[in-house]
């Protein structure tokens, strides 16, 4: 806010200046006085003067705001030397010098051009300096002053953190403190009354007070009820100039929000309830919902019901939603409309967060009683059991009855029950029920051992009486057509919403039905030096049917047949028999397999018998009992071989195979010590198998070794035998047409070598190193000889060189040779 000029006194501030002339006069002579200079007087001491200032001022002030058409006056500079004759200049210096503040620099003047805000800026530093105009020189030393911008009650207080939302507990005490608001106001807080501020409160009274001083609310009123009334506005007034007339002001809103405590107890609407409840409910499912009111939220009103007594504490149940607050009743038992027709349950509600400090206001329960009436419903039938077990016997015919099931209708009208069978599928019916009566009968003959249970369930619905009229002459239904005649016309149906199922399992009694048998086939041997009563033998059975028909099993040999000279059999009544000898030695050359019939009976009613035939084979066999064998010397024995023979033809074989194998490990090792290779180490590996101790120049040293034989393929015509081994058959030497040396062409000598020694029969079959000095044209690929590798070891596995065939038998003995000897 800005104060216009009129509103103020504007004190005029001037700086005093003060110089002092000093004359002199002459008594009894003349006497010089100048400034900051002693003074001589005769007769007199010498007098020191204390120098005076040059400049001489008041502290200068300017007030804010200033909105007049002319400069504002702020003061003036003088200095002691200034004459009035214009001869000194004054500078001004500093911050806001020429923009803000101005000078004459003749009378030393100060004004201010521009309107001043104390809140942005409170003094100004600036310098000043007088001059000689003439010379420029300075006549006094440049000094600092301080220009202060005055203030004015231009600014109104202000609440910088509002609006405010705050909460206090309901029923608090009266004088509670609530919240301390602060205004602030940019005057100057040190003149004046600008930046007083005091409090007030324009809105929320009488629930709310403010506190003029310190601003804080508190409530005004005993135990605000958040029931009655949660939320308040409260306007808050904030006013400079110590709240006197004329200064400003601001405002600020405060919501104040009542939070909720735990001072009203839950109460039920009515004292009586009455809840219906059909006898069909389930056991588990919820019947009914009650629910208590209670003025509190939050956790104040959470609450907990109970049945507390009545005769229905046991049927059912109670229990809380925490998001809806109400009871839920569910069925624990189930009900009957035949038995009990209505339950009466004392329920209570109560909070479970209690406030002690209200405990006055209580008890925080209540209760409320709740009359449950039972419904009548049309049930389904009901089975006298819960499950059923039948039994029928196996090999039964058809429409033998099995069991019967009987259901009831537990309603007072006692309907007719019709039963069926719920068949899983049509082709799998294997037993009929009857409607009426309930009575289960086959449908099929059944084999215990094929299935020995089965599993049917056994419907139940009742028939009900749907309609009973009365038909008049016009629609005759017995064909009587007297014209008075009326025929009542009865007719039941099957209710589908009724229909009660159990559970019957149909066990298949054995019969005996099935004749034992060996249990498995056994394969019976007999020693050629078995002693008589010795078991050679223990056999066993088994019968389809269960241990009541087939547990005992009696073992006998046919009696149809003559007495076995060779075995007999011995029952040993704990369904296991021994197969014995009944004679000294068996030969296998006379009879080297026997046929024993065995009878096995059961133990069943009416017992059942079968006849198993047992193999008996006659072996050699050690002294220890071990069979040796059972064919081999019958074999031989039809040659007319005795046991003696056969170990001389054996020992004579085992001979020639040693003599064999001998004969082959010699040959080998022949063989082996004939092949001499020329590369005696394999680290000595060269193109030109010819060694030679001196070296040569390379390849354009031909003087190295005689290239005449190579260019003379006549003085090469004489016998050569091969280097690689020792040559085991004479070469026969051959004779060919001779040339000129100029005419032989080298390749095609080469060449004609090749061939003979592919066609040379005296060559074992295994491939041999033939050795000419003739390199021939480079090859662009290089070498694909395997010289080079000998002397590194190489992972290559060559065992596939034996599947080539003899022709490379050789070779794959080389290699494998080498193989051998890398890895020993």
């Amino acid at each position: 806010m800005r104060i216009t000029s009129t509103s103020c006194i504007c004190p005029v501030l001037v700086c005093l200046c003060f110089v002092q002339r000093c004359y002199g006069a002459a008594h009894h002579g003349s006497i010089k006085v100048t400034r900051n200079q002693t003074k001589h007087i005769e007769g007199e001491t010498e007098v020191h003067h204390r120098p005076k200032r040059g400049w001489v001022w008041n502290q200068f002030f300017v007030l804010e705001e200033h909105m007049g058409p002319d400069p504002q006056y702020v003061g003036k500079l003088h200095s002691n030397s200034d004459k009035g004759d214009g001869s000194v200049k004054y500078i001004l210096t500093g911050e806001g010098a020429g923009t803000i503040f101005i000078i004459d620099d003749t009378t030393g003047d100060i004004h201010s051009t521009k309107s001043l805000d104390r809140e942005q800026k409170t003094h100004y530093v600036l310098h000043a300096q007088a001059i000689d105009r003439r010379t420029n020189k300075p006549l006094e030393p440049e000094s600092e002053f301080i220009i202060k911008v005055q203030d004015i009650n231009d600014n109104a207080p202000k609440f910088t953190d509002g609006p405010y939302v705050v909460t206090v507990p309901e029923m608090s005490e009266m004088g509670t403190s609530v919240l301390q608001v602060t205004a602030t106001d940019a005057d100057d807080p040190t003149y004046g009354n600008s930046a007083r501020v005091v409090y007030s409160i324009l809105q929320g009274q009488p629930y709310f007070s403010v506190d003029p001083k310190t601003g804080v609310i508190r409530t005004a009123l005993h135990n605000m009820d958040r029931e009655a009334r949660e939320h308040y506005s409260v306007v808050i007034q904030a006013k400079d100039m110590a709240g006197q007339v004329g200064g400003l002001s601001g405002s600020t809103t405060v919501n104040i929000t009542l939070t909720d405590v735990n001072d009203n107890p839950p109460r039920f609407p009515q004292k009586h309830y009455q809840l219906y409840v059909p006898e069909s409910a389930q056991v588990g499912s919820a019947v009914g919902k009650i629910k208590a009111n209670d003025a509190d939220a939050g956790s104040n009103a959470d609450m907990k019901y109970t049945i507390i007594n009545g005769d229905g504490s046991g049927v059912f149940s109670i229990s809380t939603d925490k998001e809806t607050r109400e009871g839920i009743l569910s069925l624990k038992k189930p009900l009957n409309y035949e038995k009990k027709k209505s339950y009466t349950l004392n329920i209570e509600g109560a909070n479970t967060h209690l406030d002690f400090r209200f405990s006055h206001l209580g008890p925080f329960k209540d209760v409320t009683m709740l009359k449950v009436i039972v419904g009548d419903v049309d049930e389904p039938p009901l089975f006298t059991m819960p499950s059923y077990v039948m039994e029928v016997y196996e090999n039964a015919k058809i429409g033998t009855a099995v069991g019967t099931v009987t259901a009831q209708d537990p309603d007072t009208a006692n309907s007719l029950v019709r039963y069926f069978i719920d068949h899983n599928t049509e082709d799998n019916r294997y037993f009929t029920i009857d409607a009426s009566t309930g009575t289960v009968k086959t449908a099929k003959i059944f084999d215990r051992e094929e299935t020995p249970w089965y599993n049917i369930t056994v419907a139940a619905s009742e028939i009900g009486l749907c309609e009973s009229v009365t038909e008049s002459q016009n629609g005759p239904r017995t064909g009587h057509n007297t014209p008075d005649a009326q025929y009542p016309l009865v007719y039941f149906a099957d209710n589908p919403g009724l229909v009660s199922h159990v559970p019957v399992g149909v066990r298949i009694l054995d019969v005996n039905d099935n004749p034992p048998e060996l249990a498995r086939e056994y394969d019976v041997v007999v020693c050629e030096n078995a002693k008589p009563g010795q078991v050679i033998q223990t056999i066993t059975a088994t019968d389809k049917d269960n241990s009541a028909n087939g547990a005992r099993f009696h073992f006998s040999l046919d009696e149809g047949l003559s007495l076995n000279p060779n075995f007999t059999l011995r029952d040993n009544e704990d369904n296991t028999a021994s197969i014995l000898t009944r004679r000294r030695r068996y030969s296998r050359t006379s009879q080297d397999i026997y046929y024993l019939p065995v009878l096995i009976s059961d133990g069943g009613v009416p017992p059942l018998s079968s006849s198993s035939t047992l193999t008996i084979r006659v072996c050699a066999c050690e002294r220890d009992g071990r069979v040796r064998t059972c064919h081999a010397e019958a074999f031989l024995s039809s040659a007319g071989l005795s046991t003696g023979a056969l170990i001389a033809i054996l020992l004579c074989v085992v001979i020639l195979l040693v003599f064999s194998l001998a004969i082959v490990v010699l040959f080998i090792t022949l063989r082996r010590s004939k092949k001499e290779p020329l590369i005696i180490s394999e680290e000595d590996v060269r193109e030109n198998v010819v060694t030679y101790d001196d070296e040569g120049g390379g390849e354009e040293d031909t003087e190295a070794f005689d290239i005449t034989a190579l260019r003379n393929p006549s003085a090469a015509e004489e016998l050569k035998y091969r280097r690689d081994v020792r040559p085991e058959v004479k070469h026969v030497a051959r004779h060919h047409p001779s040339s000129s040396l100029d005419s032989i062409n080298v390749q095609e000598f080469i060449k004609q070598r090749l061939a003979e020694a592919d066609l040379d029969p005296s060559v074992p079959p295994y491939d041999s190193l033939q050795t000419y000095a003739y390199e021939g044209h480079r090859s662009e690929t290089g070498s694909i000889s395997s010289l080079d590798s000998a002397t590194t070891h190489s992972d290559q596995d060559y065992n596939y060189l034996g599947d080539w065939g003899p022709e490379f038998k050789k070779l794959a003995e080389l290699y494998g040779e080498i193989e051998s000897e890398r890895t020993t």
